[in-house]
């Protein structure tokens, strides 16, 4: 069977235009869709035999993620989220864990959680520097204390995209844990150089909510304790009344059933995306992303995020001038292009189905913007 060319790849998605809010939730496609509909109408007959399908998800979903991310599937453990997954790490290290208060808040939270409930894990801050974690930064402030740091693989603000090689080589063997949720699906990132990698299914790689993975290294899985561990987690679900230790695998981490077919869906949006191949996807979308960059360029809105291909995955934010945020949050609105509003910017997103007449929405918005206003200029 031929592997699928990029245009298969972009017919199986049919937001309406105008949609750019990718790094908020991508609109899924039909390899997700189709996994839906086959498990709600596996579970609305319930034919004799049938319901063993369920309990096969859980492989199946582990086998493509590790696929994905070059891990083995007992590395991989299906989450519903990127936090849940993040909790169970956190709540796992003993030690003193790195990382910029900056970050999305599923960090924070997750590290704060553990820190004031066991009292083991003590929070290091990392201050970056022009909104970027870059070695240097990471390096400069590290303590011999530390023996954990948590990065983002792609700042949700800005879209920078971090560089894994240049961290791993300045924290030494300290544990490396990526927050991949902005970049999975579209950044063929060097994988193996992480120690845990948490994600979540319902943005770039389309799987829609409700889905998500963690995938542990043999090293990460030797430091982090089970804090979370249910009756799944041993790999032995017949021993109903007997209390044993996890597993020694990734598959330690899981709590009860996760819901087959949110499994199902993020197995069909992997599979698709292997089947085509990330490189594809990436360039297609970082293809849509310099069109939105040459169009606030053409109105005079700033631009924040990097415009080196090497530096960016698939966000845009924009920055207007203060006073004007809502007049461009409003000339948006008036032109059905949907996008994040946070902190004074503009948060925009295109994928591989964005097509050219969402991008000329985006043009008219910004057309009207520049009319009724005097924004910034690069």
């Amino acid at each position: 069977m031929s592997p699928m060319t990029i245009d298969e790849f972009r017919a199986g998605f049919v937001e309406e235009p105008g949609y750019l809010d990718h790094p908020r939730i991508s609109p899924i496609g039909e390899f997700a869709l189709a996994e839906q509909r086959a498990h709600c109408d596996l579970l609305s007959r319930a034919r004799f035999g049938s319901l063993g399908a369920l309990e096969e998800q859980d492989g199946r979903v582990r086998t493509a993620v590790a696929e994905l991310l070059r891990f083995r599937p007992d590395q991989v453990v299906f989450q519903p989220s990127t936090s849940q997954a993040l909790m169970h790490v956190m709540f796992g290290l003993t030690g003193t864990v790195a990382a910029s208060p900056d970050e999305f808040p599923a960090i924070g939270y997750a590290m704060t959680r553990a820190a004031q409930a066991l009292g083991v894990l003590t929070p290091h801050t990392i201050v970056a520097e022009h909104e970027r974690i870059t070695p240097a930064v990471v390096k400069a402030q590290l303590d011999s204390s530390v023996m954990a740091v948590v990065v983002s693989l792609v700042d949700y603000r800005t879209g920078y995209l971090v560089d894994l090689e240049g961290i791993r080589q300045v924290i030494g063997d300290r544990l490396l844990i990526v927050d991949a949720i902005q970049g999975a699906g579209i950044v063929d990132a060097p994988w193996e150089l992480a120690d845990v990698i948490a994600s979540g299914g319902h943005k770039w790689l389309r799987a829609g909510q409700g889905t998500g993975f963690l995938a542990l290294s043999d090293r990460a899985r030797e430091h982090l304790t089970p804090v979370w561990s249910g009756w799944l987690a041993h790999g032995r679900p017949e021993l109903l009344h007997e209390v044993v230790e996890p597993a020694a695998d990734a598959g330690a981490f899981r709590v009860g059933y996760a819901d087959a077919a949110a499994q199902a869906r993020l197995a069909g949006a992997v599979e698709a995306v292997l089947d085509v191949g990330v490189p594809a996807i990436r360039d297609a979308i970082l293809e849509r992303t310099a069109r939105l960059i040459e169009v606030a360029d053409e109105e005079g809105i700033e631009v924040v995020s990097p415009r080196e291909d090497a530096e960016r995955a698939g966000i845009v934010s924009l920055a207007p001038h203060p006073e004007f945020t809502s007049a461009l949050a409003a000339a948006l609105h008036n032109h059905g292009v949907s996008a994040t509003v946070r902190d004074g910017r503009v948060r925009l997103g295109a994928h591989v189905s964005t097509g050219d007449d969402t991008i000329e929405q985006f043009r008219a918005a910004l057309r009207e913007f520049a009319s009724l206003a005097t924004p910034r200029r690069t």
